[in-house]
């Protein structure tokens, strides 16, 4: 059966807490952070959709979370594992590091699977390939990136991944529209080539595609798979 335990307990403290942690990391590191409030419950939700919705329901997963920031997604990821699941958290900013290892030790939610959560402090690329993951889920700001980042993450992330399982990311939308009327050129074409990377992957492996207008700005998230 699928886990119970509620992911809410005192949730306005907490959003509180941690949209005020964000935003200041945000700030200071926005290339690499890519928005200035965490996702929201209904974004976190999608984005966790495979570790509830199951190939095989007997099945245990090994799942990789790649920036999980202040742990939005990382909380509904947990509130979704089942018996045999284990967890991996890469996180390349130490303050969100810290923040992490405090909220897997006292964030209910966490209790029932702590012992099978690890926070990496290191750049996702850096993990290596000696595991194999079936789900991933990634809120690295592709937008942020040049092309060739965004293809080194995508080449990492189906090669860390096992046939058939998923890949999951989002991208506000109305993005490009904003950045075309306020974004330097150079800014403006380098978010342009980027997508061109991003879509070219969810071509090819796209199985869904889902706007969530209840976040803030509203989102799309793209599931890929890796064909069997």
């Amino acid at each position: 059966m699928a886990a119970t335990h509620d992911p809410r307990p005192f949730r306005w403290p907490r959003l509180i807490r941690d949209g005020g942690l964000f935003f200041r990391q945000a700030v200071q590191t926005f290339r690499t952070t890519g928005a200035i409030i965490p996702s929201g419950a209904a974004l976190a939700s999608e984005l966790a959709r495979y570790v509830a919705q199951r190939n095989d329901p007997a099945s245990s997963l090994s799942i990789l979370e790649a920036g999980p920031g202040t742990g939005p997604v990382s909380r509904a990821i947990a509130a979704r594992m089942r018996p045999g699941d284990a967890v991996d958290l890469v996180e390349a900013n130490p303050v969100f590091v810290e923040h992490l290892t405090r909220l897997v030790k006292s964030d209910p939610v966490f209790q029932p699977i702590a012992d099978r959560v690890t926070i990496h402090p290191t750049l996702v690329t850096e993990l290596g390939t000696d595991r194999q993951f079936d789900v991933i889920i990634s809120g690295l700001p592709f937008a942020n990136f040049t092309a060739d980042e965004v293809r080194t993450i995508m080449e990492y992330y189906f090669s860390a991944l096992r046939p058939g399982g998923y890949v999951s990311f989002f991208s506000y939308l109305y993005l490009k529209q904003v950045t075309a009327v306020v974004s330097p050129l150079d800014d403006y074409l380098r978010r342009v080539r980027s997508g061109w990377e991003v879509r070219e992957w969810v071509n090819r492996y796209a199985v869904n595609q889902v706007h969530v207008y209840r976040n803030i700005p509203p989102a799309c998230v793209f599931h890929l798979r890796k064909p069997l």
